[in-house]
C-alpha cells in the first residue's frame, strides 16, 4: 500500500496543474484583449452588450446562471485538483505533439459531444427537457452561452476534461502547453458560438461559425450538433 501511494504521489505534479490554470487564466485575458482591439469585434461586442442587458434583466437569467456557473466553478476546481496534475507534464520532446495533442484531445471531444448533442439532449427523455433551458434563446447573444441547466453544464465540461483525462491515460500526461491551448479553445469556442456577429473579411468563417449554431438554436429539431468542429455534422448528415 505504502509503495502504491508513492508511485500515485510522484505522479501528481501539482505544479504543472497550477502552471496549466495561470496559463489558462493569461491567455483568455490576452485573446480577449488582443481581439477586442479591432474595430469590428469591438462593435460586435457592444451589440452583444445591448441585448444581454435587456436578457439578464429578465427574472429566468440570473438564477440559472448562477448555479451554472457554480457547478461549473466546482467541476473545474475538482478536475484541476484531483485529476489534472496526473495528465500534465513539464517535460517536452517534440514541439509539434503539441499540436497533435491538442487537435486530438479536441476532436474526441467534439466526437463524444456529438453524440451527447444528438442523442441525449435532443432524444426524447429527461435530458431534453433540460437542454431545453439553453434552447428558449431564440437568436443567442453572448450571454446565453451562460444561461444553461447546471446539469448540461456539468455534462459538457465532464465530457471535455473526461476526453483529456482519458487520453493521457492511454497516450501518457500532455505538456502543460497543450492543455492550456486546448482548455481555452474549448471555452472560447463555445462562448463564440453563441455570439452574434456579423462581421466582414478576414473574420467571414468566424460569422459562419455563429450562423450555423444560430440555425441550430431556432428550435429543437434543427441539425449543427458538434460544438468545436461541423465535421462530424458532415460526416453523419446533421449539417443544416
Amino acid at each position: 500500500m505504502s509503495e502504491f501511494i508513492a508511485t500515485l504521489a510522484s505522479q501528481y505534479h501539482w505544479q504543472a496543474a497550477l502552471i496549466v490554470l495561470a496559463g489558462v487564466i493569461i491567455l483568455t485575458k490576452l485573446i480577449n484583449y488582443l481581439a477586442f482591439l479591432n474595430p469590428s469585434l469591438q462593435r460586435m461586442r457592444e451589440i452583444n452588450k445591448e441585448q444581454d442587458r435587456k436578457k439578464i434583466a429578465q427574472e429566468k437569467y440570473p438564477p440559472v446562471m448562477k448555479a451554472s456557473r457554480n457547478i461549473g466553478l466546482i467541476t473545474n476546481l475538482a478536475f484541476f485538483i484531483l485529476i489534472l496534475p496526473f495528465c500534465v507534464t513539464l517535460e517536452l520532446d517534440k514541439w509539434w505533439m503539441v499540436i497533435v495533442n491538442s487537435f486530438i484531445i479536441l476532436m474526441v471531444y467534439d466526437f463524444f459531444y456529438y453524440l451527447c448533442h444528438r442523442f441525449w439532449f435532443h432524444g426524447n427523455g429527461w435530458m431534453r427537457r433540460i437542454h431545453a433551458v439553453h434552447h428558449q434563446a431564440r437568436k443567442p447573444t453572448y450571454i446565453d452561452a451562460f444561461y444553461v441547466h447546471p446539469v448540461e453544464t456539468f455534462v459538457g465540461i465532464a465530457l471535455f476534461l473526461g476526453s483529456l483525462a482519458i487520453l493521457a491515460a492511454f497516450l501518457g500526461p500532455f505538456h502543460v502547453s497543450t492543455a492550456i491551448i486546448t482548455y481555452v479553445l474549448f471555452t472560447q469556442l463555445n462562448t463564440l458560438n453563441h455570439t452574434f456577429v456579423d462581421l466582414p473579411f478576414p473574420f467571414k468563417t468566424v460569422s459562419w461559425i455563429t450562423a450555423k449554431h444560430h440555425i441550430h438554436h431556432e428550435n429543437m429539431h434543427k441539425g449543427n450538433y458538434a460544438t468545436i468542429t461541423l465535421l462530424y455534422d458532415k460526416l453523419f448528415g446533421t449539417l443544416d
